[in-house]
Order: structure tokens, then sequence, then C-alpha cells
């Protein structure tokens, strides 16, 4: 189910649940067919590649997906994970909140 994620491309998250737990770091891409994301240095796996033209080939590490609801945004005042939230701006201008300091995220 492809729906809208509180969690974007950049945003800093930490993970809450698994094997996993306690490990922070930027997202890297939303999956959202299949309500997914990969974190920069989180969940990584071990692939086997074939040698190509431009790559040697070998064993390499990469980060796998984890699932949108294992992951949490950190708070940007308090560094702590937080639930997200939405206040409209003098302006007209829609932007995320932290729900924890009540501190913008979308600047």
């Amino acid at each position: 189910m492809a729906g809208k994620f509180r969690i974007r491309k950049g945003d800093r998250v930490t993970v809450i649940t698994g094997r996993e737990k306690g490990k922070t770091g930027e997202v890297l891409r939303v999956l959202r067919k299949e309500s997914r994301v990969l974190v920069q240095g989180v969940n990584m796996v071990k692939r086997h590649q074939s040698p190509t033209a431009g790559n040697p080939g070998g064993i390499i590490e990469k980060e796998a997906p984890l699932h949108i609801s294992n992951v949490a945004l950190i708070d940007p005042k308090t560094d702590r994970p937080t639930r997200v939230g939405y206040r409209i701006e003098e302006g007209g201008r829609k932007v995320r909140i932290a729900r924890r300091s009540g501190e913008a995220i979308d600047l």
C-alpha cells in the first residue's frame, strides 16, 4: 500500500525495533510501494557481485531496506526520537513539526 509518509529522504532517523535498534542514520531512499526506507549505515548486508566492465566484482556490503514503522524521526532540538505532526504557518505554508519539542523540521 503506497501512502503518504511522514519520513522523507534526507531526514535523520533512529531504529526503534529489531536487531539494529538504537542505530541512527540519514534516509537515503523511501520505497513507497513496499513501505520501506533505506537508512545510511544501518541494516548492512553482504552481496556477491559478478565482475562487469566497470566493476571488479567480489563481496560488497550495502544497506537493506527497513520497514518504515521500525524507524522514528530524530527531533532536531533534543536529538531524541519523536513523532511527526503538521502545522500551517502564516502565508499558508504547511511544515512538518517534531511533536516532542514543537520545532519545525522543514526549513
